[in-house]
């Protein structure tokens, strides 16, 4: 049974790798054996990660990019394949929250998040996606929401539509690219503890009525994500896709 978990000398590019869950996706996968390609917008950030996992005896290279543009996403490809031969998983954390009441949502504001969260997650599908099309093998993991099947009051008229989109990118992808031995999931959380949640979370009485609806009693942490991800990257779900895992302490069975 441990060899369906074994992740050992495998490739993966993460994006979003210097985020709350990217960060923690990244050092599990490189304790794992992964050889991994940070990608990000901050290359201050993502070179102190690679520091941090080869401290430890990982083997990571950080590449600064912008999942929006089809120019980045190619290039982030290409210094796997030079640093690494090929890649076997994707893992795409990229992603904004905006929160603005929607009679006031600015449109470029609406577009900026829809960009990040749907166009990114496209291109490098798009793009990493050739390349395990000629491999005739690899895993996508995408990040969605439980707020991208459930609408949500408080100022999330982009962000929900665009988590919604990127599961049904994920459902989409998993159908076309299954002939080509290519499995694409999606990990949907509730409330994690993050940078991106941070203004909310401090909002005592949001906390409160939070922790009420979520069954467990309490919010996500990114490592709360760690068992789906190894599942979804690993052999243990080779007859697994096209699936929107609720990661939400029993939110959505209410």
């Amino acid at each position: 049974m441990d060899n369906l978990f074994n992740l050992q000398g495998k490739v993966a590019v993460i994006t979003g790798a210097s985020g709350g869950i990217g960060s923690v996706f990244s050092k599990e996968l490189a304790r794992r054996g992964v050889k991994i390609v940070l990608s990000g917008r901050n290359k201050k950030k993502l070179d102190k990660l690679v520091n941090e996992i080869e401290k430890t005896g990982g083997n990571a290279v950080a590449v600064a990019g912008d999942v929006t543009k089809e120019e980045d996403a190619k290039r982030i490809l290409k210094v796997c394949l030079d640093s690494f031969g090929t890649v076997d998983i994707l893992v795409n954390c990229a992603g904004v929250i905006l929160r603005i009441p929607t009679e006031e949502f600015p449109v470029e504001k609406w577009e900026y998040v829809m960009d990040v969260n749907v166009k990114g997650t496209f291109l490098m599908c798009k793009i990493i996606g050739r390349e395990m099309i000629k491999r005739k093998s690899g895993k996508i993991i995408n990040i969605g929401s439980v707020r991208g099947g459930f609408g949500c009051r408080g100022g999330y008229s982009a962000y929900c539509p665009s988590k919604g989109a990127v599961h049904l990118l994920t459902k989409t992808l998993a159908v076309e690219w299954a002939k080509y031995g290519i499995f694409v999931n999606c990990i949907a959380p509730t409330f994690i503890k993050t940078e991106l949640t941070a203004e909310v979370l401090n909002d005592r009485h949001f906390y409160q009525e939070l922790i009420r609806d979520i069954p467990l009693g309490r919010i996500a942490m990114p490592e709360d994500l760690i068992g789906p991800l190894v599942f979804f990257a690993s052999d243990a779900s080779n007859f697994v896709t096209g699936q929107i895992l609720y990661v939400d302490g029993g939110i959505t069975a209410e």
